[in-house]
């Protein structure tokens, strides 16, 4: 194993670690970011990206698996908005990703923190799918981090996985690297010039501003449909999704499933009153 890489180990593995992309613009990741009840700073990431960066309690403080968490947290983003949400994530074992898009099952990406592949191909072909990436060039470059590379470690991996992304948009900002430790993430997002807290307000609060946004005919992010038909269905699919999610997160003791669960479903109640009060045309 070269001295390169065994240099780049220990700060591949020094912490847990994490990073939300949304393909989204930041005001509407602010509103949906609000019920995950983590206190994140958000910023652009591209012309169409933006990016959360967690403070971390769930894993700093309460000893939770990160990926567990993250998986937790981009499922109840992307549950019912019109954008993806990548969660990229680290600690001293392993590093990976989780891509979550609408109803559909996450799917994610392992490797251990010597670069070692632990994920299963069909993965990579899927991300690449439900993300529009160019099916040959892109899945190629994303081919090659399936295969074994001494020379690459996790940080590298996920580098490499970002690299990829530059072509479909992502351009995180100076500092915000896979593999830095949370205060350096937090501070690098802190300079940014469009850079904004998001932080958990109390659910009567977020009930009262997504009735006040349709008071006003502005529509909650995750609830792009609201005012269709299809509306009410979707509120019911988040009751139906975050019921289960809420009881798991219980069994389990883990707050990032439980969180997900409840944010579930407040959506789909908040849906729900939002279509009893919405004027008729």
């Amino acid at each position: 194993m070269s001295t390169e890489k065994s240099q780049a180990r220990p700060q591949a593995g020094a912490g847990p670690g994490a990073l939300l992309l949304c393909r989204a613009d930041p005001e509407s990741v602010a509103q949906a970011a609000h019920p995950l009840r983590e206190r994140a700073l958000l910023t652009r990431a591209g012309d169409d990206w933006s990016v959360l960066v967690p403070e971390g309690k769930p894993w700093v403080h309460d000893g939770e698996p990160v990926d567990r968490v993250l998986t937790g947290w981009a499922t109840a983003l992307a549950v019912g908005a019109p954008w993806p949400v990548l969660a990229l994530w680290w600690d001293a074992d392993r590093a990976g990703y989780i891509l979550a898009s609408g109803f559909r099952r996450p799917v994610g990406y392992v490797w251990l923190t010597d670069g070692t592949p632990a994920g299963e191909d069909e993965a990579m072909r899927t991300f690449a799918a439900r993300l529009g990436l160019d099916p040959v060039l892109d899945l190629q470059s994303l081919d090659q981090l399936t295969r074994p590379d001494p020379e690459a470690d996790a940080r590298a991996r996920l580098r490499g996985l970002l690299a990829v992304l530059t072509r479909a948009g992502v351009a995180l900002p100076a500092g915000l690297s896979p593999g830095e430790p949370a205060d350096r993430l937090r501070e690098a997002a802190r300079v940014q010039p469009d850079a904004r807290q998001v932080e958990w307000a109390g659910l009567r609060d977020a009930i009262r501003a997504e009735l006040d946004a349709v008071d006003s005919s502005r529509l909650g992010p995750w609830m792009p449909w609201s005012g269709t038909p299809r509306a009410r269905a979707v509120a019911l699919a988040q009751l139906a999704a975050g019921l289960p999610l809420t009881i798991r997160g219980l069994r389990r003791r883990s707050g990032g499933w439980v969180v997900a669960g409840a944010l579930l479903l407040a959506h789909g109640v908040v849906g729900l009153v939002c279509e009893v009060v919405r004027p008729r045309d």
